[in-house]
C-alpha cells in the first residue's frame, strides 16, 4: 500500500501535530480534552457537564447562542475583518465584515419576530447559496428558531411535501436563482407549492435591494441564550440512497465540534481565507462554509453557481484572485477538474474532499494540480469529520484515514463482531464527536446495540487507516465474493480514457453481475469506438479484480447526482432494470440524456 509523508513544512505548522495522541487522549478522558476548548466560546451559563455517556448529550446544563459566537463574541477586535465574501449568480463579488454581517443579521431577526417567528419556530429557506441565505440562517440562531434549508430545484409537489413535513412558522424565497449563468425562475414553482397552505413568505426578489431595505426598517434582536442541545437546523440527508431523513443539530455541541475541525482536520490559521464549493443547503455548506469559519474569526468565500462556471479557468481564477487558503470540494468537483485539464496555480495550501470516495488517481492528480489532500469522512448526522488523514499524518492514497479525536471507529460483521485488518465488513462506531446530531426525524436511529451504523462497507489496515468501499446496500455479490461499488470505480479512473465511473450489481446467472456506467475522457468520444473501448475497460477491470465475470459496460455523458455531488447508483441501476427509483427530487438538473450501450 502506497504511503505519501506530508511535506515537512506543512507537517510541522500543522494545528494538531500529533492525531493519534490526540485521538487517545479523547478517549481516555473526553470531558478533560474538550473542555479546553470548548471555553473558548461564550457561554451565557457554563455547562454541568461536557458529555453524558449514557445519553450521548454533550455540554448539558450550559446556555449559549451560535449566533453570538459566530458574530458578537468577535466584535468589536473583527469589526472591519471580511467574513464573508459573496460572489452571486451575475458575478458580482460582495465582502461583508463582520460588523455588517451581525448588523443586517440582527435586524432580519428582528423583522423575523415581527413576523411571528419565536424560539423553536421553524424557518424554511429556499435560497440559493449567498449572503441573503447566510442571513436567514444567523438570524434564525440569533432568537432559537430553527432554520430547515431546501434543496434549490425542487417541483412544486415535491417543495410542498417538504413544507408540509417541516409545518415552518415562515418560508424566506427567492424568486430566482442562477444555474451556469442562466436564470432559473421559481417564484411560480414557490406560489403553486404553498397554495393553501397557512404559511407567511419573506420575498428575496433578484435585482432588487427591497430585501436589504427592509432589513434596516427592522429593530435589531439580541441574541438569546438556548440549551446547548437546542435545536439550531434541520437538514435532510443526502437522499443517495433512498428518502431523506431530517437531521436535527444543536447550538452547544455542534458549534465546538465543527470549529475543532475546521481548526485541527483543516488546518485553518488565522487570518486564512476558507471555500467550500458545497451549497449552503447540505451539511458541509452548514457546518463548513458558513459556522465553522465564523466561529474561528475567519473568512469564507460563498459562490452561487456552479465551480467550474463559466469555465474551469474560472474557478483556478477565482481562487487565486480572492486568496483562497484551504478548499473543500467534492471528488465530483475534481474529476470535472481533471477531465478538463489545464489546470492553474491558485496558491492553495490545502485541498480537501468529502462526500464520496477518494480514489487514488484523482488524490494523486490533486496532490499534482491543486495542493495537498485531506481526505475525510463523515455523515449529515455526525455534522463533522469522523475519519481523516490531517496534515501531519502520512496519506495512504485510496483510505480516507483514521478516526479523529471523539470517535472510536470498528469493523464488524453482521452481528458486530470486530473483523480483523484486511476484512471486509460494516463501519460502525462506537462513540462520535460533540458535533453529532440531537434529533433525528423520519428515519431509524443508527444507534443500535450500543454501536452506530453507518451504512457503509469498509477495512481497516493494520495501522488503523480506514477504506471507504461504498454503501452496505449497493455492495455487489459476485459468487462468494463481496465488491463494494468504490473498488470497482476506483479501477476504472485509472484507465487514462475513463473520466467517470460507478458501479451497481444487476441480477445475473449467479448472483450479480457488475454493471459499470462510464463518462469518456474525451467529450466527443465516437460512436463506433465505444465497442472497442469497452472490452479494454472489461480486461483493465478483470486485471485488477480477479476472476470475477466481465462487467457490463454502458456509456452516459454524465452521471446522476445528488445536490450535494453524490452519485445516485439506484437510479442507474433502476434505469437498467425498468424499476422505479423512488425518491429523486435531490436531483441534480443536469442529469439528462445520453445514454448509449
Amino acid at each position: 500500500m502506497e504511503r505519501i509523508d506530508p511535506p515537512e513544512a506543512l507537517r510541522r505548522a500543522a494545528n494538531l501535530p500529533d492525531p493519534r495522541a490526540a485521538h487517545r487522549a479523547s478517549l481516555e478522558d473526553p470531558e478533560a480534552f474538550w473542555e479546553g476548548f470548548a471555553r473558548g466560546f461564550a457561554w451565557e451559563k457554563p455547562w454541568k457537564a461536557v458529555f453524558h455517556r449514557e445519553d450521548r448529550t454533550w455540554f448539558a446544563g450550559g446556555l449559549t447562542n451560535v449566533a453570538l459566537n459566530a458574530l458578537d463574541r468577535h466584535l468589536p477586535e473583527k469589526a472591519q475583518q471580511v467574513a464573508l465574501l459573496t460572489l452571486d449568480g451575475e458575478g458580482r463579488l460582495g465582502k461583508w465584515t463582520y460588523k455588517e454581517v451581525r448588523e443586517l443579521s440582527s435586524r432580519l431577526a428582528g423583522l423575523f419576530r415581527a413576523l411571528g417567528v419565536g424560539r423553536g419556530d421553524r424557518v424554511a429557506l429556499y435560497l440559493p447559496t449567498g449572503l441573503e441565505a447566510a442571513l436567514a440562517a444567523l438570524a434564525c440562531a440569533r432568537i432559537g428558531a430553527v432554520h430547515a434549508a431546501l434543496p434549490l430545484g425542487l417541483g412544486p409537489e415535491a417543495l410542498r411535501r417538504r413544507l408540509e413535513d417541516l409545518r415552518p412558522r415562515l418560508l424566506v424565497a427567492a424568486d430566482a436563482y442562477f444555474h451556469r449563468g442562466q436564470p432559473v425562475r421559481v417564484r411560480e414553482v414557490v406560489e403553486a407549492a404553498i397554495q393553501g397552505l397557512d404559511l407567511k413568505v419573506l420575498w428575496h426578489v433578484r435585482g432588487s435591494p427591497e430585501f436589504l431595505e427592509r432589513l434596516y426598517e427592522a429593530r435589531p434582536a439580541e441574541p438569546e441564550p438556548v440549551p446547548a442541545a437546542h435545536p439550531l437546523f434541520l437538514l435532510p440527508t443526502s437522499g443517495s440512497t433512498g428518502k431523506p431523513k431530517g437531521v436535527v443539530h444543536g447550538h452547544g455541541g455542534y458549534m465546538v465540534g465543527v470549529a475543532w475541525a475546521l481548526r485541527h482536520v483543516f488546518d485553518l490559521k488565522p487570518g486564512e481565507v476558507f471555500h467550500t464549493t458545497a451549497d449552503l443547503f447540505w451539511i458541509v455548506g452548514h457546518s463548513f462554509g458558513l459556522y465553522a469559519p465564523l466561529f474561528l474569526g475567519g473568512t469564507s468565500l460563498l459562490v452561487e453557481d456552479r465551480p467550474d462556471h463559466p469555465s474551469p479557468g474560472a474557478f483556478y481564477e477565482r481562487l487565486a484572485h480572492l486568496g483562497v487558503d484551504v478548499l473543500l470540494t467534492s471528488p465530483a468537483v475534481l474529476r470535472t477538474l481533471r477531465r478538463h485539464g489545464e489546470a492553474r496555480p491558485t496558491g492553495l495550501r490545502l485541498a480537501a474532499s468529502v462526500g464520496e470516495v477518494l480514489s487514488p488517481e484523482i488524490w494523486r492528480w490533486t496532490r499534482e494540480h491543486l495542493a495537498w489532500p485531506v481526505d475525510n469522512w463523515w455523515q449529515t448526522e455526525l455534522g463533522a469529520p469522523a475519519l481523516a488523514t490531517p496534515p501531519a499524518l502520512p496519506a495512504k492514497p485510496g483510505h480516507v484515514g483514521l478516526p479523529l479525536p471523539g470517535v472510536e471507529a470498528k469493523v464488524v460483521d453482521e452481528e458486530g463482531r470486530p473483523l480483523p485488518p484486511g476484512a471486509k465488513g460494516h463501519l460502525v462506531l462506537c462513540a462520535t464527536g460533540p458535533a453529532h446530531m440531537v434529533d433525528l426525524q423520519g428515519g431509524r436511529s443508527p444507534w443500535r446495540g450500543g454501536l452506530y451504523w453507518t451504512g457503509d462497507l469498509a477495512e481497516m489496515d493494520e495501522e488503523g487507516y480506514f477504506r471507504i468501499l461504498g454503501r452496505t446496500e449497493e455492495v455487489i455479490k459476485v459468487g462468494e465474493a463481496r465488491i463494494g461499488p468504490a473498488e470497482v470505480e476506483a479501477v476504472l479512473l485509472t484507465h487514462p480514457q475513463v473520466a467517470e465511473a460507478a458501479a451497481v450489481g444487476v441480477p445475473g446467472e449467479a448472483g450479480e453481475e457488475i454493471a459499470v456506467f462510464v463518462v469518456p475522457q474525451a467529450r466527443e468520444f465516437p460512436e463506433e469506438l465505444k465497442p472497442l473501448l469497452a472490452e479494454k475497460l472489461k480486461a483493465h477491470v478483470l486485471r485488477h479484480l480477479g476472476p470475477v465475470p466481465p462487467p457490463r459496460v454502458f456509456f452516459r455523458e454524465r452521471l446522476p447526482r445528488t445536490r450535494s455531488g453524490k452519485v445516485l447508483r439506484r437510479l442507474l441501476k433502476a434505469e437498467l432494470l425498468g424499476l422505479n427509483p423512488g425518491d429523486t427530487s435531490g436531483l441534480e438538473e443536469d442529469y439528462g440524456a445520453g445514454k448509449t450501450p
